[in-house]
């Protein structure tokens, strides 16, 4: 191999605008402040230990003007108000809101180290909300503030003499020590573009931007981009058609970037990786040379799916580690596509292992894809995308272990050379091309854009933002000089974040507030034309009520110990059962299934009626049972007896774990000829306290990446037939 393996690590760096446009420009939510003193400035800190490696970053305007915000005084959100207001002048209301909210944060890495902080959490999940209501002093509310600050500072600066100090006390912190944590988060805050512009100007990083409030630019050309991917996505019941709308956010964005940097915009990621042939003239005109986008969206441009070995390694690495050209009207541009798998393991996997052994497994990854060119004279270039900040917090220690393992090896591996996308393009001009026409229109989300439009309530949101941007469209006499205020909300109002946590797909315990920050967008709008606000904007466009089955909402890592954390399973698909789904359903001692998965294990839980004790109050076996969709292998029917024939009992299956709940003790097997089972060795894991968690290694199934797998639970007395679940349906998964 004549050239080393070249890697583009591409960190990117984003908040919404949770700046409020009817209540004293407040910030709902503390995400950049928080983020901000855990997240941007460490990283690149990290990284400057190892001046060969370079890497590239995107910060999003809307980040940046927060940010500034917070450095400048400007900003005020809910926590940081309680966090600053003496403790006996809390209102009930207040404290009410601080014991719900100031556990926000992954509770086993920023909240268990910490003796007193995990005091007061194990107090709130023992004792209930109501009881530290009633029981809690001025001190627990002093200490929780303090800690929720506190343990949101990264740990790269716990050598700093403050901090230590802070860390060191541990309880019985005052009003003062509160406001100098915030000053140090102001700080931290403070260093943070400098410091980003610094290391570009030396070399060892690029910074790119996004559109200026992160809008799906595909959606603004034509929501009826939507069907590309998907023909018979329902739509919105207006079309919403403002390609110029791209223009604006483009220009402000490179403005906004040039600014800060002081050189020429060169690199762009799309919002969510979103692209269209419509958007590509407008990226150009701009001066743009490089965006990015997610190998989902080149499969679909190709019309080739990428096939990947056992350990998950490309099988066509031609096809997808190399840049393309795009031509356009107002020029050339460049287009790299990530490697999904890669990008996941570290935003979804890695947290969860030993951190030499996380680093050292990405590296083989990286070996393996250099071995497939090892016979090849040409250059090479693997892409490595992800979201920089939202993984951290389920690391130990922020992922400081993880990344220094990682850049040491690098730091020692001639052979991989981690290297800024702009460097490799200059190095390597853009060889192979993509007729422009042909790209893909769609993101990184399965190449489309369904988590942002086609779901009932995402559409009626869009139906809400094509009446403002009618109305507007409707006042020509207001300019961006004239009426710099209108755009303003027109643009948050376009952002990409409120219709990601709209209908299903995702939720959060602040769905309500990202509900409440688009329709305040969209009132300003009104409010800055003189127009009668619509009432339908006054009212949530969805009802954020618990919902019951769901699908799952991202990677799960949850410790297999039986007590069902909920952090753990937050993101997990649910089936409700038994008494759980209401009379008509039958009764069952279990009340709840979960399931989710990471790329090593597939997670099952259930939950039981309280105080159920196994072979009294339910029958002793559990029995998860395997049927694979459009797969010819061996299968066999349901290893027992007095079993209904009816579906899917009566269907055959591939493998089946059994667990003796009494014991804790599992046997699998797999179909064989002639319907026989046969056992096999399992690395499984179960644990039953007060629910019982499992988790199925993939490498247990056999199974290649992307094949997709259904599961059903089935009860059991002694190998006789007792019941199952989920009721009329099958579990569905795709292995990762």
């Amino acid at each position: 191999m004549t050239h080393p393996l070249h890697v583009a690590f591409i960190w990117h760096q984003h908040q919404p605008l949770y700046k409020s446009r009817v209540a004293d420009g407040e910030y709902r939510l503390p995400w950049v402040r928080l983020h901000g003193t855990k997240d941007y400035l460490d990283l690149i800190l990290l990284l400057e230990r190892y001046p060969n490696l370079h890497q590239t970053v995107n910060l999003v305007p809307s980040l940046m003007m927060q940010i500034e915000d917070y450095v400048e005084g400007k900003a005020m959100d809910p926590y940081l108000k309680a966090t600053l207001t003496p403790i006996d002048q809390l209102l009930p209301e207040t404290k009410e809101f601080i014991i719900e909210h100031f556990f926000d944060a992954h509770h086993r890495t920023m909240i268990d180290p910490h003796r007193r902080y995990s005091e007061l959490y194990n107090q709130r999940q023992t004792n209930g909300r109501r009881w530290c209501f009633d029981n809690w002093t001025d001190r627990d509310y002093g200490d929780l503030l303090t800690w929720h600050n506190l343990t949101w500072i990264d740990p790269l600066f716990w050598d700093d003499p403050e901090i230590r100090a802070w860390l060191d006390k541990g309880q019985d912190f005052t009003l003062g020590d509160r406001q100098r944590i915030i000053a140090k988060h102001r700080e931290i805050l403070s260093q943070i573009i400098p410091k980003h512009r610094a290391m570009q100007e030396s070399g060892q990083l690029e910074v790119t931007t996004t559109p200026y409030t992160h809008p799906i630019m595909p959606l603004l050309a034509d929501t009826d981009s939507g069907r590309v991917a998907v023909p018979q996505m329902g739509l919105p019941k207006q079309r919403f058609r403002y390609p110029d709308d791209i223009t604006r956010h483009l220009r402000k964005a490179r403005e906004m970037y040039e600014e800060r940097f002081g050189v020429p915009l060169r690199g762009l990621w799309p919002s969510e990786q979103s692209v269209s042939p419509a958007v590509l003239p407008y990226i150009a005109k701009e001066g743009i040379r490089w965006i990015c986008s997610d190998e989902a969206v080149l499969g679909w441009t190709l019309k080739h799916f990428f096939h990947r070995d056992e350990r998950g390694t490309v099988q066509e690495p031609d096809m997808l580690y190399r840049p393309y050209r795009l031509a356009t009207d107002n020029g050339d541009l460049s287009i790299v596509f990530r490697d999904h798998r890669l990008s996941d393991l570290i935003g979804f996997t890695y947290s969860g292992m030993d951190a030499q052994k996380a680093a050292t497994d990405l590296i083989g990854h990286l070996e393996a894809i250099a071995r497939k060119f090892q016979n090849s004279d040409e250059p090479h270039l693997v892409t490595i995308a992800l979201d920089g900040e939202n993984c951290w917090e389920f690391y130990p220690q922020d992922g400081i272990p993880f990344l220094t393992q990682l850049y040491s090896i690098l730091n020692e591996t001639p052979h991989i050379k981690l290297v800024t996308v702009s460097e490799y393009l200059d190095k390597f001009p853009t060889t192979a091309e993509i007729p422009s026409e042909q790209l893909h229109s769609g993101s990184w989300v399965d190449g489309s854009f369904t988590t942002w439009i086609g779901d009932p309530t995402k559409n009626r949101a869009w139906d809400m933002l094509t009446a403002a941007r009618d109305t507007l469209a409707r006042h020509p006499e207001a300019t961006e000089e004239s009426n710099p205020e209108v755009w303003e909300a027109m643009d948050a109002a376009e952002g990409s974040d409120w219709f990601w946590w709209f209908g299903e797909g995702h939720s959060s315990n602040h769905d309500a507030i990202f509900d409440q920050l688009f329709r305040e967008h969209l009132i300003a709008v009104y409010q800055c034309l003189n127009e009668p606000v619509p009432d339908e904007i006054r009212r949530p466009v969805e009802i954020h009520a618990a919902k019951g089955d769901r699908a799952p909402e991202g990677f799960i890592h949850p410790v297999i110990d039986g007590r069902g954390d909920e952090q753990d399973w937050d993101r997990a698909g649910r089936f409700e059962v038994g008494g759980a789904r209401g009379t008509m359903h039958q009764s069952s001692a279990v009340q709840r299934l979960w399931y989710g998965y990471d790329h090593q294990n597939l997670y099952l839980r259930l939950d039981f009626q309280a105080g159920i004790k196994p072979g009294i109050d339910c029958p002793p076996e559990l029995n998860l049972l395997w049927y694979y969709e459009n797969h010819s292998t061996f299968n066999s029917p349901l290893p027992l007896v007095d079993l209904p024939d009816e579906a899917p009992l009566n269907y055959h299956f591939r493998h089946h774990l059994g667990i003796n709940l009494l014991t804790k003790t599992v046997w699998f097997q797999e179909a064989g000829e002639h319907w026989k089972w046969h056992s096999r060795a399992s690395r499984s894991s179960v644990a039953l306290d007060n629910c019982l968690e499992v988790s199925i290694p993939w490498a247990d199934l056999q199974m290649e990446p992307d094949s997709q797998l259904r599961v059903v639970a089935v009860m059991s007395d002694g190998g006789r037939y007792r019941q199952y679940f989920p009721e009329n349906a099958l579990i569905p998964v795709t292995i990762p």
